[in-house]
């Protein structure tokens, strides 16, 4: 969703291209300065990863929410005519590997929110919701359908996956150890999955936040105020986290006093960006939850 000759003549802008936005309404910013003048969203920025230098027109109009990175400013005139108009305005590390907001955060549609809320309410639902969950992790629907069963086959899975990544790369495994309170206290290959995991759940923040879905009602992981954000990191766990830490623990093990949380940060950007994580995150939590552009809000299309 590529917007290009927005506002032709005016302030300079002519044939400005915000060639980061896909077609679900997200635009991605960093390195520059985001402002009104005349009534028109300007985003003046130097060369990054997401724009080439120049000032730009936002088109925040047709914008569902608009991710700013490291290296940016906004002022207070910008926070009102996106609230105006209800776009959403998050700040987010390097590819979406942090996320930051202040609630409330919400879309101006309420499709999203009640389809899962719905699904969650129906214990037969929210058991469907689980399952297709796992089929989407294992290829296949499974036949039991009791979640302590499924969590237990998880398990089991997940040991063979990290068994399976640690040979590829060439890491010495020991096993899965992860202390909560002492997250970096265990070996090179556990803090480095930490990390990875945490920028995974990042991302999942960001397209839990672009629909407009509730974050404590999940299916599979319960208690969390943001179960449904973990459930959504979790399925891309085998294909996106376990993969992108075990290769840069093997960078890690190679370089001594290397930055592990550092390279791992540059690398999930860069995965993130090149995989279109995010945007896959927002495929499955529609598919999930039986919701499709057509009936929602079109700055989601």
């Amino acid at each position: 969703m590529a917007a290009s000759g927005l506002f032709s003549g005016r302030l300079g802008l002519a044939e400005s291209r915000i060639p980061h936005a896909d077609r679900h309404g997200l635009i991605w910013l960093s390195r520059g300065r985001l402002f009104v003048e005349d009534g028109t969203l300007r985003f003046v920025c130097t060369k990054s990863d997401d724009l080439d230098a120049g000032d730009y027109a936002i088109p925040y109009q047709n914008v569902s929410l608009i991710l700013l990175g490291p290296g940016s400013t906004v002022s207070h005139d910008v926070l009102r005519v996106l609230a105006r108009h209800g776009t959403l305005l998050a700040a987010v590390g390097e590819g979406g590997t942090k996320f930051y907001t202040a609630p409330p955060m919400g879309q101006g549609h309420s499709d999203v929110a009640r389809a899962q809320a719905r699904l969650w309410a129906d214990g037969s639902e929210r058991l469907s919701v689980a399952r297709r969950m796992y089929a989407f992790r294992f290829g296949k629907i499974l036949p039991h359908r009791d979640i302590t069963v499924l969590r237990g086959i998880e398990g089991a899975r997940m040991k063979e996956t990290y068994k399976l990544a640690a040979d590829r790369f060439r890491v010495p495994w020991e096993g899965r150890r992860y202390d909560r309170s002492s997250p970096n206290a265990t070996d090179i290959p556990n803090q480095a999955i930490n990390h990875a995991a945490t920028f995974v759940e990042c991302a999942a923040d960001v397209a839990v936040a672009a629909v407009g879905a509730l974050p404590p009602l999940g299916f599979i992981h319960e208690d969390s105020s943001n179960s449904f954000t973990l459930d959504i990191a979790d399925l891309f766990r085998a294909e996106v986290t376990i993969p992108m830490a075990f290769k840069v623990a093997r960078k890690a093990l190679d370089q001594p006093g290397m930055n592990l949380e550092r390279a791992l940060r540059r690398e999930a950007a860069m995965e993130f960006r090149r995989g279109k994580l995010i945007s896959h995150m927002i495929d499955r939590i529609k598919e999930l939850l039986h919701v499709d552009d057509s009936g929602g809000d079109t700055k989601c299309q």
